[in-house]
């Protein structure tokens, strides 16, 4: 496979996810400037692939990394009054869990039917599931809630399964590598959120 304008850009969108993901890792609030720029590339990379539901999704990426910054450097919540300080690492409420299954399950019909009625995506289903997943992982990322972790080893696993079938093997080997390091995220917020609270 020669390398075109197409996987070059493809490459590019690897290498600011690498960033993001080192500085995700590491708790940076600057992974939501690499999280502006990802999404700007892939739009372009997924239009190309056919893949709607995830070039919709990279429109929802660039806003909620907006959201997110505000809400890591000042702490500040939609429909709600916080302190202007730094957010700290959390655990998702028993109600946090509600709304995010509710969100999942509004997010998963809405793409999927719309993927079935109004594109020609050979994947309406499996599309649906990775970007109403991505949509639940990325709130609760921009609300730094350690369980993200979890639901991103999911999306990465089934994302990486999907991009393999269209032949997006640079991003494929991306979210394999998503997958492994979201293990080890995990792990890291875990001991963060100990040394926040003995702090």
């Amino acid at each position: 496979m020669g390398l075109t304008w197409y996987s070059l850009l493809e490459i590019a969108g690897v290498i600011v996810g690498l960033i993001y993901l080192w500085l995700e890792y590491k708790a940076s609030i600057h992974l939501w400037i690499a999280s502006i720029i990802m999404p700007a590339i892939y739009l372009i990379v997924y239009k190309d692939a056919g893949l709607y539901a995830d070039m919709a999704i990279n429109i929802y990426y660039l806003a909620i990394a907006v959201y997110g910054w505000l809400s890591w450097k000042y702490n500040f919540s939609l429909g709600s009054k916080k302190e202007s300080t730094e957010l700290k690492i959390s655990h998702i409420s028993t109600r946090g869990i509600i709304y995010m299954l509710m969100l999942y399950v509004v997010a998963q019909l809405a793409i999927s039917l719309s993927l079935i009625h109004f594109t020609d995506s050979d994947v309406p289903w499996f599309n649906g599931l990775t970007s109403a997943l991505s949509i639940v992982g990325m709130w609760m990322l921009a609300r730094k809630q350690i369980e993200q972790w979890i639901v991103w080893i999911v999306v990465d696993v089934l994302s990486a399964i999907l991009y393999f079938t269209k032949d997006l093997d640079y991003t494929g080997a991306l979210y394999i590598l998503y997958a492994v390091v979201a293990v080890f995220g995990y792990r890291k917020w875990n001991q963060l959120l100990k040394q926040q609270n003995e702090d």
